[in-house]
């Protein structure tokens, strides 16, 4: 399998499944700091990093915004003083798509 971070993000039109346990299984080594999380029944990777202080929090924030943009696929960002928690997952198919691994992978990269 390609390394997720060096993959693009495939537009997502909808009405496309989402990934099935067997296909999470198999691309959750290439992200192991992420969880998966359900919120309100929707499946998403959360990943919570750590960082010295606001300032490095919003430039790390600002990273993953710009990573985001170019990809056109964007996360929910929290960022507090020492943390920024990302949570990626598609809005148009209510779950987890192989993009949403993707931009994780990338994520990592940022720190």
């Amino acid at each position: 399998m390609t390394d997720l971070y060096k993959m693009k993000c495939v537009a997502c039109r909808g009405g496309e499944p989402t990934l099935n346990e067997s296909e999470i299984d198999e691309l959750r080594p290439q992200v192991p700091e992420w969880d998966v999380i359900e919120v309100e029944g929707v499946k998403r990777l959360q990943r919570n990093f750590k960082l010295k202080n606001f300032i490095e929090a919003v430039a790390f924030t600002n990273k993953v915004a710009m990573t985001a943009e170019k990809e056109y696929h964007h996360p929910l960002i929290v960022t507090e003083y020492g943390r920024v928690t990302v949570n990626w997952w598609t809005h148009k198919i209510n779950g987890l798509h192989q993009n949403d691994f993707i931009m994780a992978a990338k994520t990592d990269r940022l720190i």
